[in-house]
């Protein structure tokens, strides 16, 4: 009798792995097809029509970019060197000094030539107290302002900008992101190319700046990083901005733009407050909360997605800051989720409720802590003797080889696309990443979802970690 309970279990156990690898191979399929319409769909929009023209135009809307700082001395005068250089006529460069207990001030001070300003701040900002702001006694550095402030963390920074911004538009930036010289204009252009709808945000793919050669906060080589952990994340990167997001953003259902490189209607950003300084995702976290104040007040609007190479930054190439990294994105993950769990399978918020909460659920959040259990469970039948061997093996080379062949298609499709990285070495070099991603870097992105789980189930105090910048290759 006992033997047949058996069968018969592992019976439905198998039939239900099965369903389910079916169901993501059709999901995973889809989000192919759907990115290279949409891809191909924005190449076509954008193949005629002179941006530059919008940059000298009068009637260009104002944009404010926040650069929150903190500890950035490495970098920061050649960052912000980049972001002055942009091509738009109409736009203000904001850093938020977020307390700093290295020389990220004063280095600032003396290569801008920056004096305090006569510059009104409400006291009842929701913010942490701000100290100072500063402007250039040059005429060269008028765009800049710098904001010194108490340490309140990232979203405390980025919400002190958006209070003291007086633009259209606010872009929410890590300072150590270099933007390309049009990145503007394609932004303006993402805002105002709708008529029926209101654009309440823009977001973009970020590409790996590890071993690029930049120069004056100039992109001048593209290069293949030479950290095998980055060239992982650079794997990992083209395949989920330039598959999965573009994807979302074709259904016009996503829900997470990028904190290294966003953009927002600064109106609808302060009717929900800002950011949440509550949670460490808080890239994520403001997204839902401006998709739900549009759909509670049935308000027509939409997020605009590019997939240009417009914002590149320096992914960890330590394990440990990488782990800490991805320990933090989870958390954020489920504090999100729990905040909105309201949403789930609500039909009151259309694809959102019905199919982007439910994927960011069930595969973002509970498919690493389904993994990570899954290998324990094998452990337990081969110790028990019960383990279906043939079908373990079956269904393993099956995930693993469509694995591979999704991450092959991200990149040739970046080949097709874009072609930032021209060496035949060097797309070779990523296809051998995805041959061994699966079961080198895969592994360590699922242990640091459920050590970050692990840590906000279990209430365990734990911040942003320490993020130690290189600098940029400067030749």
């Amino acid at each position: 009798m006992d033997s047949n309970i058996y069968q018969i279990l592992l019976e439905y156990i198998n039939i239900v792995f099965l369903l389910f690898t079916g169901l993501l191979f059709i999901f995973f399929t889809l989000m192919g097809y759907l990115s290279a319409r949409n891809s191909i769909h924005y190449r076509h929009k954008n193949s005629f029509g002179d941006i530059s023209r919008i940059m000298g135009s009068p009637l260009a809307p104002s944009i404010t970019i926040i650069a929150p700082a903190y500890n950035e001395g490495l970098t920061i005068v050649e960052n912000i060197r980049s972001l002055l250089s942009l091509q738009y006529v109409n736009y203000e460069v904001m850093v938020v000094n977020d307390g700093s207990k290295d020389d990220t001030l004063q280095k600032m001070i003396d290569a801008y030539n920056l004096v305090r300003a006569e510059r009104k701040t409400d006291p009842d900002l929701k913010c942490k107290p701000i100290r100072g702001v500063y402007k250039s006694t040059l005429s060269s550095f008028s765009k800049l302002t710098v904001i010194d402030k108490e340490n309140g963390g990232k979203s405390d920074a980025l919400n002190a900008g958006i209070f003291l911004s007086e633009s259209k538009y606010v872009g929410c930036i890590d300072v150590d992101c270099l933007l390309m010289p049009d990145a503007l204009l394609h932004v303006v252009k993402s805002f105002s190319q709708r008529s029926k709808k209101r654009v309440i945000a823009v977001g973009g793919v970020i590409r790996i700046a590890n071993s690029c050669k930049i120069t004056g906060g100039t992109l001048e080589a593209i290069r293949l990083p030479k950290n095998w952990l980055a060239r992982f994340q650079l794997l990992e990167y083209t395949r989920s901005f330039l598959l999965g997001r573009m994807a979302w953003g074709r259904i016009d259902s996503l829900l997470i733009i990028s904190g290294a490189f966003g953009f927002f209607d600064r109106e609808i950003a302060l009717s929900v407050g800002g950011y949440d300084t509550e949670t460490v995702g808080e890239d994520m976290e403001i997204v839902f909360r401006m998709r739900r104040y549009m759909h509670e007040r049935k308000l027509p609007y939409t997020i605009e997605y590019m997939p240009d190479p417009l914002c590149w930054t320096e992914v960890p190439e330590d394990l440990g800051i990488f782990i800490n990294q991805r320990d933090r994105w989870a958390r954020g993950n489920l504090e999100t989720l729990y905040r909105h769990k309201d949403m789930f399978f609500n039909p009151k918020f259309g694809r959102l409720g019905m199919l982007s909460y439910p994927y960011w659920f069930f595969y973002e959040w509970l498919a690493p802590l389904l993994e990570f259990l899954g290998f324990f469970c094998v452990l337990l039948f081969i110790y028990l003797g019960i383990l279906n061997t043939e079908f373990f093996i079956a269904i393993t080379a099956m995930v693993y080889g469509f694995a591979i062949m999704f991450s092959f298609y991200a990149v040739l499709w970046e080949v097709w696309s874009y072609n930032q990285y021209t060496r035949t070495r060097d797309i070779l070099l990523l296809l051998l990443c995805a041959i061994i991603e699966p079961i080198s870097f895969h592994p360590l992105v699922v242990w640091s979802a459920v050590r970050g789980n692990y840590k906000k189930l279990f209430k365990i105090k734990s911040g942003w970690g320490s993020q130690v910048r290189k600098g940029f290759a400067k030749a």
